[in-house]
């Protein structure tokens, strides 16, 4: 059946990426981060729980772009380049199979990531938590170990997946690794700017022919900043449920329509 060759292909990719060097080193980095925002806290003067919450989620997202992007692009490419791939496609896997199963498995990997450096920071808000005196924890916008910001980790977990099948799409159709990174970061950085580029005729003084055609451009890229409440949860802010619901299901159409994309570029590709 489809569905169990696509489970055994993302299982392989799981395992094989959970060994990858790049992997361990860019973890333990992202850990070494959340560490150090709890040790510079006494710096920052009553802020400190602020602190740690923002730069420990901003240093989970940051960690789970790197692992997506450098391990995603290199998911069909090291195939490609150890001739792997005509083995692969000679067996009874149809060439969506393979791609989706691929997809899944490293969206597996970096959710298991963000997961563990998500408990890594809420032990230390615990212990934070329990180490304060009642007095501080009265002057907080929000508990220390607020289960809310679990709703910044989700998006930061949609928002890899959008990458994901971003990063798989380039690599479907690209030999070169170093492209695929600059075409998947640089769609990244103009999703972050996708809010200014919609309004550029009313930022910029250009002919209003090519104010329509940065706007569209800015409508038709993902909006990646649509992820980031960090904000709203460290100030103990109301994040809609409606935004929430909206969020998700756009980063999850985005994801379709970007692995379609994907599946379709890697039927076409003729490898010699």
């Amino acid at each position: 059946m489809a569905a169990t060759r696509i489970n055994l292909v993302a299982w392989h990719v799981f395992k094989e990426s959970v060994r990858d060097r790049v992997l361990y080193a860019i973890g333990a980095f992202a850990l070494l981060l959340v560490a150090a925002s709890f040790l510079v806290r006494q710096i920052t003067a009553g802020e400190d729980v602020k602190f740690v919450k923002d730069l420990g989620l901003a240093t989970i997202e940051i960690a789970g772009l790197l692992m997506t992007v450098f391990i995603g692009v290199g998911l069909v490419a090291r195939e490609i380049e150890r001739r792997s791939i005509f083995s692969l496609l000679s067996k009874p896997l149809a060439r969506w199979e393979f791609i989706i199963g691929k997809y899944l498995g490293l969206v597996l990997t970096i959710s298991v990531n963000v997961a563990g450096m998500t408990v890594a920071l809420y032990l230390m808000l615990w212990y934070l938590d329990w180490n304060e005196l009642e007095v501080a924890r009265r002057a907080w916008d929000a508990p220390a170990a607020d289960p809310r910001l679990l709703i910044q980790v989700a998006f930061i977990i949609v928002e890899l997946a959008l990458l994901t099948a971003i990063a798989l799409f380039f690599s479907t159709f690209s030999s070169s690794a170093l492209l695929s990174v600059v075409f998947t970061v640089g769609l990244y950085v103009a999703g972050l700017l996708s809010g200014d580029l919609r309004n550029f005729g009313a930022l910029v003084e250009v002919p209003g022919v090519v104010a329509k055609v940065v706007s569209w451009i800015g409508w038709l890229i993902p909006a990646f900043s649509a992820f980031d409440v960090k904000n709203q949860m460290i100030h103990n802010l109301a994040v809609p449920a409606g935004q929430i619901v909206y969020t998700i299901v756009y980063g999850a159409l985005y994801a379709t329509v970007a692995l379609s994309a994907a599946v379709a570029a890697f039927s076409r590709r003729e490898f010699r």
